[in-house]
């Protein structure tokens, strides 16, 4: 054996070891959780401008829940900042991504706000995406009105040993908290697809993704609360004052730059684009309207789900059972569609039953994560060929879309569907393998004929020529996109607005054996 046979024979060895080692002692690596537990504070008639605001709605509404879809990234932001604004007791905060960003620092600096008026703030943040921020989360920490945890932690926080440790505990650090929820007083609930950071609130100058949330008010507050809490109280969340320390100079520095950023022309010129939109002016005027419902559920995953061999309370067997139960029609919106031969062949079941179904996902283009297209891709022909209508978001809209994403770029993040007018989702929930059973999600599941209208007027928007391709088969049964925004439709051959590069890469990701992990 020569001298490189040998070289990489001990260090395939040494890595095979290293990720058995990690399979085997998991939960021993793993930092375990400590942290009191909390619960979410009880309502209150009148004890806070949010209790005074819509106690009295409810009740005019019979106990229903009120709910309004917001698809724009401006008001989506400005949903979060004015309930924390108004909290007076509580905020509880669950995100997969909070990126240390203009805007993920705005609402950094709304809710340390609300700390300094004396509301108790909680957040909980997957840790797969902290890395680098610990002295800036310590330092809001800090705050005795403010706890941040954070899901399924590592134990390095930086450089080459947290790499080692994510090869080390691959079967445990590969699950993650995919959950996003905005709850203020126990009142108001931001629910949906999207995550702290400027490409989700309209402020990105390269790309901005066309995404949806719901804000809830009433009785179905306290299930979002009651999971906020279920999450918040497992041993997979740990205080991230556990984790590490920062100086006194640290920490004040951190706040300091936080307060002088909220206060700087940037931010006000943004502030001035949020108080200037319709929603937030028809807010103010009082003239808003939700919708009033009982036919609405927030749902999610367990905490724990990896470790549960119950799979009965999993998200997935809920939506599994909307979709599939569709009598007409079944409309799905999911940036990232990796369905697998089983749900591809579902699908077709239900085409061959007279069902109507249609899919928007993002195009190659559109897509920021490669290898789920190439996980999509081998998928088409199939579901094409079954009679499953395709729509690809492009990544660069026509005329109007232009203003709709603020930048050239535009990238699908909704992830929700309509089943027969009827019923539907809208949440954090991918159709993909990872959603499935890897991450754990959460959403709102509904019964209702108006939220169902109003959800298949956007899954229309979505498909329609001015953002998106459709997906069909030309003259030799190739696959081609119709570009319908041209008259007569545009026939393009190759994925639209890619280079040989990203079509070859591509093809060539779809090639791996990692389906399960997409």
């Amino acid at each position: 054996m020569s001298r490189i046979q040998r070289i990489f024979a001990w260090g395939l060895f040494s890595l095979v070891l290293l990720v058995l080692s990690g399979w085997l002692l998991a939960d021993h690596l793993t930092p375990r959780a400590f942290g009191v537990p909390s619960h979410a504070l009880p309502l209150r008639a009148a004890q806070t401008e949010l209790d005074r605001e819509i106690a009295p709605l409810v009740a005019r509404h019979g106990g229903q829940t009120g709910i309004i879809l917001v698809p724009d990234g401006l008001d989506a932001f400005a949903a979060r900042a004015l309930s924390a604004r108004k909290a007076g007791r509580s905020l509880d905060l669950q995100y997969y991504i909070w990126h240390n960003d203009p805007t993920g620092r705005l609402l950094a600096h709304e809710a340390w706000k609300a700390a300094e008026r004396g509301v108790r703030v909680r957040i909980l943040l997957d840790d797969l995406n902290t890395q680098g921020d610990d002295t800036d989360l310590l330092a809001f920490d800090a705050h005795p009105n403010i706890e941040i945890r954070v899901y399924n932690p590592f134990r390095n926080r930086s450089g080459p040993l947290r790499v080692l440790e994510l090869v080390q505990r691959f079967f445990s650090v590969n699950h993650r908290m995919h959950n996003k929820a905005w709850i203020a007083d126990g009142r108001v609930a931001v629910l949906g697809g999207r995550n702290i950071g400027q490409e989700y609130f309209d402020a990105s100058t390269k790309t901005n993704f066309r995404d949806l949330d719901v804000v809830l008010f009433g009785p179905k507050v306290v299930q979002a609360s009651a999971i906020f809490d279920a999450f918040w109280n497992s041993e997979a969340a740990l205080p991230i004052s556990a984790l590490g320390d920062a100086s006194p100079e640290e920490l004040a520095s951190a706040i300091a730059r936080a307060k002088a950023e909220a206060q700087g022309d940037s931010a006000k010129r943004y502030y001035r684009r949020m108080e200037a939109s319709e929603t937030v002016r028809g807010y103010f005027r009082g003239e808003l309207a939700p919708h009033w419902s009982h036919r609405i559920e927030v749902a999610s995953d367990p905490p724990l789900k990896w470790k549960q061999d119950d799979r009965s309370g999993w998200l997935v067997n809920k939506l599994a059972a909307q979709i599939f139960g569709a009598k007409r029609e079944a409309l799905l919106i999911s940036p990232y569609f990796v369905p697998g031969e089983t749900l591809a062949s579902r699908l077709v079941d239900l085409v061959r039953k007279d069902v109507a179904v249609g899919v928007v996902t993002n195009s190659l283009a559109a897509n920021d994560v490669p290898a789920v297209h190439a996980g999509y891709a081998s998928y088409r022909g199939q579901l094409l060929d079954g009679g499953v209508e395709l729509y690809e978001l492009r990544a660069q809209g026509s005329g109007e879309i232009h203003g709709l994403f603020g930048s050239s770029g535009a990238s699908l993040h909704t992830k929700a569907f309509v089943i027969d007018g009827t019923g539907g989702f809208i949440g954090s929930f991918n159709l993909d393998p990872r959603s499935a059973y890897l991450n754990t999600e959460m959403g709102v599941l509904f019964e209702d004929g108006d939220i169902a209208r109003a959800l298949r007027e956007e899954y229309l928007f979505l498909a329609g020529p001015a953002l998106s391709y459709e997906v069909s088969r030309d003259e030799a049964g190739e696959l081609c996109w119709l570009d319908r925004s041209k008259d007569p439709p545009l026939v393009l051959h190759k994925e639209p607005q890619t280079t040989f590069l990203q079509r070859a890469t591509a093809r060539a990701i779809g090639w791996l054996p990692i389906e399960s992990q997409l």
